[in-house]
């Protein structure tokens, strides 16, 4: 199994990493609380359309190290960085999902974009998950509080629901199988109950607004109008609004996890980016 090791001052964390495909680099970056698996309909389309893909598990979660803590966004940068480093990569795509987009905002703010060239924000998180006195249409602190506490108190069954809204999935409205659901519940319950928790906790409060001048890159923005996880309006439009250089896609009727029910949309929308 390939990993490679984040040598920090105080730790050592093992990356596990999946590598396909030859030409120019594109590093797919999971959301939370799955891991690389959820690329599963974008990596074989990346690496057949003559990329390199490079698809890796966020500390905590998949086959990678679980440390006790250290899950705030630098952190996890620094292992996107070892990634970027050991690898020796020039030229490089970063595409974060969800969460993911954090890491692409805080690599471009602690380590500058030399080696990247383009970015891309799917379904993100940026800029802001939280309600805020000048950010009035985000998440109330009461309700990621009872997030927090959800996950503290029945974590597997909180995930349960978690991936149904993921995907605007109802007993009328089957937008996935049982099947995949179950899949990703699997995924998702043998994450690290610690990194679920601070990972969640870096996504919820981490304002990056004053970062976005930082990802001076071509970047592409996809988000779904019927996103109930993260509504387009606390997080594409704003990051549309404050990064200069990109192009922004909206999917008619996509939830959060548009990666699988729309991946069709997605990968064509994709690929032509990265071909462009």
């Amino acid at each position: 199994m390939p990993f490679l090791t984040n040598e920090t001052e105080t730790q050592n964390i093992d990356i596990f990493f999946e590598d396909y495909g030859h030409g120019q680099p594109v590093i797919l970056i999971h959301g939370w609380p799955l891991s690389h698996r959820a690329w599963e309909q974008q990596i074989w389309a990346i690496a057949e359309a003559g990329f390199r893909c490079i698809a890796y598990d966020r500390r905590g979660f998949g086959n990678s190290s679980a440390p006790f803590r250290s899950y705030d966004y630098s952190s996890l940068a620094s292992d996107l960085n070892a990634i970027i480093t050991q690898l020796e990569l020039k030229d490089v795509v970063l595409v974060g999902f969800s969460m993911g987009g954090g890491e692409v905002v805080r690599y471009c703010t602690d380590y500058g974009t030399d080696n990247i060239a383009k970015a891309a924000l799917i379904s993100s998180i940026i800029p802001l998950v939280a309600k805020k006195d000048d950010n009035p249409n985000g998440v109330p602190k009461e309700d990621l509080n009872g997030i927090m506490k959800a996950l503290q108190d029945d974590r597997v069954g909180f995930l349960e629901d978690f991936h149904k809204n993921f995907y605007n999935y109802s007993e009328d409205n089957e937008t996935v199988s049982k099947a995949h659901l179950h899949y990703d519940w699997t995924i998702a319950s043998h994450a690290s109950p610690i990194a679920t928790i601070q990972a969640a906790k870096a996504w919820a409060e981490t304002d990056f607004r004053p970062e976005l001048k930082n990802v001076d890159v071509p970047t592409l923005i996809v988000h779904g109008d019927a996103d109930n996880i993260v509504p387009k309006e606390t997080s594409g439009d704003q990051a549309a609004e404050s990064i200069s250089n990109n192009t922004y896609e909206v999917i008619k009727n996509g939830p959060h996890g548009l990666n699988i029910t729309h991946k069709d949309e997605l990968n064509e929308t994709l690929l032509k980016f990265l071909k462009s």
